[in-house]
């Protein structure tokens, strides 16, 4: 059971988490407007009910205690009205009297004509003397009665209580031959003053229009119906005429009505009811009050949707609300969202429109300028690309001077044809070297060895172009010597010290290769002694290393310059310093080199 509750939160949640953000605002918005608003509208109804419920059944527990009270001082009236033929001589005399005269009836109907009438309820009162003959006076409606039907009743009821007043419940009596009326009657035995037996009883009959009085303005205020029933469980009271006299003793009616007072609930033709109860201590009789529910919370039912109107009223304002607010609130996240689709289909003229300084404000502006700096790296990767491919081109038109090729041919050919000797051999070879080292890729990986024996070769094959004419000197570290570079970084820069350097001057030179550490930059040097240059041009060759924007210098120590700084950082590169008659100095400084020259070497290229 826990893991599926678990399941189902785990999959409410990756709903949940994959709405958009506006769907995600607007649910979080109503959540937190509907759950405090429907727990308050619940608990108000529930107090509310609970309040009515409680203040109506104390109500009407009330009024059932009223009404069961008055009921109670009627009887209690009846009882003593019983006991009066103790006291008066007149009737005392004549129940003991045999047969009847003038006198007796005259004396006994006045009595009970007197009794009959101080309640207008009661519909007959009877008298039986000693011997067995009735009295009775009727009020006016009662056509006629039937007592001796009842005498048996009476006695047998009279003697099982001796003195004590008797009760009986709701029954029906003949007023004539076809007519009834449901009365409920109060008896007692009459004993003499004088000898203290029974002389005779009277017996007094109550039409039950006297509880119309009492329980109608209970019903009218409760809207329910109210049962009085006996001790016995017989009906006593009913609106329905066909339910007096009914035995409800083993009905649900009464299952609960245990207590003195108090209240239950039950359902009664499916419709659930409040039911109060008073039993009364004088006559043990029950009065019971069913109120319709329905009708009960009525007025709460009405509270109630006048108060599920305000709340689906509120909660409509607040989704619009919510709607808004959210709409508002993603909008601008949505247009960068829009944008971002449109860089990621290659589209980079984009800008979010930024108008306030909130988080989605830093977000827009955060990416306008990532924006930006995307579209200058581009710049910078594809002005790179153009200067690379530049450099590399200028490399390979520089790997094969035309003017170089052609005197050395030119030597070779003058040499064969003066004497075979093997200098042409060694001539040719050297140019084979140097032919296969730069006939490669310019940005190839080699040791610093290796570029220096390439710088050899080529100095001995001018040596030999040039007897006696030039001479060099390399002073490199043998740590320096399997460090990895570059291609054709020292032999642009020798030629062009050879050619601009020495060759125009009368006197040997030297070219000198040197090298020594600064943290982890490595520095070269290439010196000559040839005729140097004046303070403007040094300058201008310096300027046009910088920015590379001239070619007047020619294209060996720039595109040698180029290649490095795109290897090696901007902070590497080619710094020239001369002076006129005194010779020039090319300093080359690779940034890092030494952390490089940590990394393993690829596999050297072997050359024949």
């Amino acid at each position: 059971m826990i893991k599926l509750i678990r399941n189902l939160f785990r999959k409410s949640w990756l709903f949940f988490a994959n709405l958009s953000m506006q769907k995600k605002l607007v649910v979080i918005f109503v959540f937190l407007i509907t759950l405090p608003i429907t727990y308050v509208s619940y608990s108000s109804y529930r107090t509310n009910s609970n309040s009515v419920l409680a203040s109506t059944t104390a109500s009407a527990g009330q009024m059932t205690d009223n009404a069961m009270d008055k009921v109670d001082r009627y009887i209690a009236d009846l009882k003593r009205y019983t006991i009066l033929p103790l006291y008066n001589k007149d009737v005392q005399k004549y129940l003991d009297q045999k047969g009847t005269d003038w006198d007796k009836n005259s004396s006994v109907n006045m009595f009970l004509m007197y009794l009959a009438n101080t309640k207008e309820e009661i519909s007959a009162v009877y008298m039986i003397d000693h011997y067995n003959s009735i009295f009775y006076y009727n009020k006016p409606g009662v056509n006629e009665l039937y007592p001796y039907e009842r005498l048996a009743e009476w006695r047998v009821r009279t003697e099982q209580a001796s003195t004590a007043t008797v009760l009986t419940g709701t029954h029906p009596i003949r007023v004539n031959v076809s007519e009834q009326r449901q009365v409920f009657t109060v008896m007692r035995s009459i004993q003499s003053v004088s000898t203290l037996k029974n002389i005779g009883m009277i017996v007094i009959d109550v039409d039950i229009s006297l509880f119309e009085g009492i329980i109608q303005p209970l019903n009218t205020v409760t809207h329910g119906d109210t049962l009085i029933v006996d001790d016995l469980g017989k009906v006593v009271y009913n609106s329905d005429p066909s339910e007096l006299g009914k035995d409800l003793s083993g009905s649900p009616l009464l299952a609960q009505a245990t207590a003195s007072r108090g209240n239950f609930r039950l359902d009664i033709g499916g419709e659930p009811y409040m039911a109060v109860y008073s039993v009364s201590e004088s006559t043990g009789w029950k009065t019971l009050v069913y109120i319709p529910l329905k009708e009960l919370l009525a007025p709460m039912k009405q509270s109630r949707n006048a108060m599920m109107i305000m709340t689906l009223s509120i909660l409509s304002f607040a989704l619009l609300v919510a709607m808004f607010i959210s709409y508002a609130l993603t909008k601008p996240m949505k247009r960068t969202v829009q944008l971002m689709k449109q860089v990621q289909r290659g589209k980079l003229d984009v800008r979010v429109n930024v108008k306030y300084n909130d988080e989605i404000g830093m977000l827009g502006s955060h990416f306008n300028r990532m924006i930006g700096r995307v579209r200058d790296l581009l710049q910078e990767v594809y002005e790179t690309e153009q200067s690379k491919q530049k450099a590399d081109m200028l490399a390979l038109q520089n790997q094969i001077n035309p003017h170089f090729i052609y005197n050395t041919l030119e030597s070779i050919r003058m040499l064969a044809e003066l004497n075979d000797d093997d200098r042409v051999a060694e001539l040719t070879y050297l140019l084979g070297l140097l032919l296969r080292y730069s006939i490669t890729r310019s940005d190839e990986i080699v040791t610093v060895k290796q570029e220096l024996q390439h710088v050899e070769n080529y100095l001995q094959l001018l040596q030999l172009r040039f007897p006696e004419k030039i001479s060099y000197c390399f002073l490199i570290p043998e740590t320096y010597h399997s460090l990895p570079i570059i291609k054709l970084v020292f032999q642009p820069i020798v030629e062009n010290a050879i050619f601009h350097g020495l060759e125009k001057q009368a006197e040997p030179g030297t070219i000198t290769i040197t090298a020594w550490s600064e943290r982890d930059d490595v520095i070269f040097t290439i010196h000559d002694d040839g005729v140097g240059m004046d303070e403007e041009r040094l300058a201008s060759l310096n300027q046009s290393l910088k920015d590379g924007k001239t070619d007047k210098f020619g294209i060996g120590l720039r595109n040698v310059n180029e290649r490095v700084r795109l290897h090696y950082g901007e902070n590497s590169g080619l710094v020239v310093s001369s002076r006129l008659g005194e010779g020039t100095i090319v300093t080359l400084r690779i940034s890092g080199f030494l952390r490089t020259g940590e990394m393993p070497l690829p596999e050297p290229n072997s050359y024949a």
